[in-house]
């Protein structure tokens, strides 16, 4: 079977991660990097075995060599590097958050739809075995009613204030950053809100150092999520019903994440497949398969879930009044 030819744009901690799970893709091999550094870029190929090299993201997306570009760049160049890869012919696995608002994105999934080019929104925890399975649990109803959602994710980031998690212009803060775990788990739970509550802290660069959001539904449904790049908290997630709590344990978002069940306050803990590697894998398994099979979609995080993640990324940060720079108000 054909080999999906896969390029790395970007050499940081993702790319680094991502590179060492792709050894584990069947009908997968990594042939090309690109950094602003070709310095940068060549010990990056040189740890991985990689064939090409790039000194520029412009000499990456124009290889004839690669058929799918995996974007590993800060969240402020997601949507420009997208958009270079798309109109040089190239397949792309954006990292989260797929843009920094709806217009890019909007502008991005067009894009790829006059391209006839595949584009999907890197949300690996979406791939992940114990994720797969909460998702099976709460679609067949046997928690009952759920009534609440609980979500956190936070870590004390240390970060210089010129750091990429403390800096606006390149799209930081805990809501963008970590906090869209939150909401795209409580999205794929309960669907999109009737109601959006949020309370931020703000640092002196004008993003949110912790983010508190409420979710309300109709149906009496309710979702508590914090996210925060100033306090360790557990990174857990969990979905009470009227019948059953589940549980996803630290941290929810990674493949040593453990699905716990608790029936009449007794503790079930729900096994699922562990896979060598860091969980980057079964994304990028997904997404070459997507490509053999001549897809432009992803059937587990299609575009009109990208758009809704970012519609209400965009809701919070206008009742928190975070905007980036050389950004139109929402």
């Amino acid at each position: 079977m054909k080999k999906i030819r896969w390029g790395i744009l970007g050499t940081g901690t993702i790319a680094h991660k991502f590179a060492s799970d792709l050894k584990f893709v069947e009908n997968a091999e990594l042939v090309a990097v690109g950094s602003r550094s070709l310095e940068n870029a060549k010990i990056f190929a040189e740890e991985f075995n990689i064939q090409l090299s790039f000194g520029s993201y412009e000499e990456l997306a124009k290889c004839d060599e690669i058929d799918i570009v995996s974007i590993a760049t800060p969240n402020n160049l997601h949507h420009p590097n997208t958009l270079l890869c798309l109109n040089n012919g190239k397949a792309v696995l954006c990292e989260k958050p797929l843009a920094l608002n709806e217009k890019q994105v909007l502008e991005m999934i067009n894009l790829a739809h006059q391209k006839n080019l595949f584009l999907m929104d890197a949300l690996w925890t979406k791939f992940l075995p114990h994720y797969r399975k909460m998702i099976e649990i709460v679609k067949s109803g046997s928690l009952g009613n759920i009534k609440v959602v609980l979500a956190n994710f936070g870590f004390q980031a240390n970060a210089e204030p010129n750091s990429r998690l403390l800096n606006p212009a390149l799209g930081g803060g805990s809501l963008v950053d970590i906090g869209i775990y939150n909401i795209f788990t409580t999205l794929d739970i309960l669907g999109e809100p009737d109601e959006i509550n949020v309370n931020i802290n703000s640092t002196e660069q004008g993003i949110d150092e912790q983010c508190a959001v409420i979710f309300k539904y109709n149906n009496g449904a309710m979702a508590s999520l914090f996210s925060s790049i100033s306090a360790n908290l557990g990174t857990e997630v969990e979905i009470s019903g009227t019948l059953v709590r589940l549980k996803l344990t630290t941290p929810f978002y990674d493949s040593t994440s453990v699905l716990e069940y608790y029936l009449d306050g007794k503790k079930t803990v729900i096994e699922t497949e562990k896979e060598e590697g860091l969980g980057y894998q079964y994304e990028a398994r997904h997404a070459t398969n997507c490509l053999l099979n001549g897809m432009t979609e992803s059937t587990v995080v299609p575009h009109a879930d990208s758009i809704l993640l970012m519609q209400t990324l965009d809701k919070i940060r206008s009742l928190a009044e975070i905007v980036f720079p050389d950004e139109e108000h929402f």
